[in-house]
């Protein structure tokens, strides 16, 4: 699956609103040095850069494309091609963000706590995941995965597990001093049933649509986007709003 810069760019304005919630929520401290796991196009970069400015930040991801655009939006700050799943810094970190990452990674039981291991004494892993497994958007994207055109290519296609807030509590709680876990949901206003299809194309549609062909592709987007309108009601100017649940977290060590 390769990930497409200028697609997941086209909603920066909504896709960014969560994480300044996020990084607005890190503690007051001295930050020396921050790293953004996943940093796609480097709309997080900047805002971890933003609130601490006197740190060095470093973005770290594993798409080209992506890199190729946070380079270009921030010259200043430096960017790595890296797995972020088994990522260790050669020192550690005071903070590290994780913005709609870390849900394409499997294993949380080990990855959390091998993150926060990465962290400087009271050191904070800050992270924001999609919690939106159950919305229709996903429910409708496994229902046409399942007709019979393209069955067999990605019937049994599945998102990694999202876990509860209780689940990241207990399992932080046991190597961090502090862990607040909280839940919102954006209610964002899209111009039509046609951007939500737009917004998912770069995000929980990837795996669904990367199998097939160019003709495949479209019939399976004509036939996802009958089920979003049906989905989600229009407003009476035509616009839709999509509700997006996100669970946040800030873990201090």
């Amino acid at each position: 699956m390769t990930w497409s810069a200028k697609q997941y760019s086209t909603f920066e304005q909504q896709r960014t609103r969560p994480v300044r919630d996020l990084v607005a929520a890190i503690p007051e401290m001295d930050v020396r040095n921050a790293v953004d796991l996943g940093c796609g196009p480097g709309n997080s970069t900047q805002v971890l850069a933003q609130r601490f400015p006197s740190a060095t930040v470093t973005g770290l991801d594993s798409s080209d494309d992506m890199l190729v655009s946070a380079r270009d939006r921030l010259p200043a700050l430096h960017f790595e091609l890296a797995d972020i799943g088994t990522w260790t810094p050669s020192q550690k970190v005071d903070v590290i963000l994780a913005n709609a990452s870390l849900q394409w990674l499997p294993d949380h039981g080990t990855l959390y706590p091998h993150l926060v291991n990465q962290l400087a004494p009271a050191g904070v892993l800050a992270v924001q995941t999609p919690d939106n497994l159950n919305e229709p958007a996903h429910a409708l994207a496994r229902e046409v995965a399942a007709d019979v055109r393209w069955v067999d290519k990605i019937g049994a296609v599945e998102h990694n597990v999202r876990h509860t807030a209780s689940y990241y509590f207990e399992l932080l709680g046991r190597h961090c001093e502090t862990v607040d876990v909280w839940r919102t949901t954006y209610h964002h206003p899209l111009n039509d049933h046609g951007a939500v299809v737009e917004w998912f194309k770069a995000s929980a549609l990837r795996p669904f649509l990367a199998p097939l062909d160019d003709t495949e592709k479209s019939a399976f987007l004509d036939a996802y986007l009958a089920r979003i309108t049906e989905a989600y009601p229009a407003l009476a100017d035509g616009k839709v709003l999509l509700p997006f649940p996100r669970l946040f977290i800030i873990a201090t060590r």
